[in-house]
């Protein structure tokens, strides 16, 4: 593994409405995402937020600002893509699914959501557990999976069409597994 490509922050949130915690290490859980996490969820693609340092540098903002659950250096642009797969040393891993959307939570790090566009993250689901400690050394492979799609419209189709005939499923669940806010729930096409 690559002593350039590490772990350099890592943040949890407990619960809504609290701010996000610096720690040293994290528990990941295959099918959960970060154990204790107010965002773990099994059926979510958005488990974990990766956020590469070299562009919140670019962007001046501080580490924990972008409400991210790890800060990663030494990873090219080019590498960091949606369907990477980032390997840790303890084992763990992490499916890398797609960009992390701009939003009013994080307007005021900006003039513009414009200029973080494609930079606040990605987000991914855990597929292997393990303990990952700041610092920690890993590898990313681009294009190990099939990026899902940046537009929750899509990923709302490819999920309705995998939901079994005679199945229900309820509204948050159905935001939940397409990884979008609450706010879409008056969006959704049902």
């Amino acid at each position: 593994m690559s002593s350039k490509s590490s772990i350099t922050y890592l943040f949890i949130k407990h619960q809504h409405g609290s701010v996000m915690r610096e720690v040293e290490e994290l528990n990941l859980k295959v099918g959960y995402g970060i154990e204790g996490d107010i965002n773990a969820n099994p059926i979510s693609p958005r488990q974990i937020l990766v956020v590469r340092y070299e562009d919140i540098r670019e962007l001046a903002i501080s580490p924990g600002e972008l409400r991210e659950n790890l800060v990663i250096a030494g990873v090219d642009s080019a590498t960091f893509t949606p369907g990477a797969l980032i390997n840790f040393e303890s084992g763990a891993a992490i499916r890398l699914t797609f960009h992390c959307e701009p939003c009013k939570h994080i307007a005021y790090l900006v003039d513009s959501l414009k200029t973080i566009q494609a930079k606040r993250g990605i987000l991914g689901v855990v597929i292997n557990s393990g303990r990952i400690r700041v610092g920690n050394n890993f590898r990313i492979q681009a294009h190990k999976f099939p990026a899902l799609s940046e537009q929750p419209y899509e990923r709302f189709l490819d999920f309705i069409v995998k939901v079994p005939l005679g199945k229900v499923v309820t509204y948050k669940q159905i935001i939940a597994a397409i990884g979008v806010d609450n706010s879409y729930l008056r969006a959704l096409p049902i």
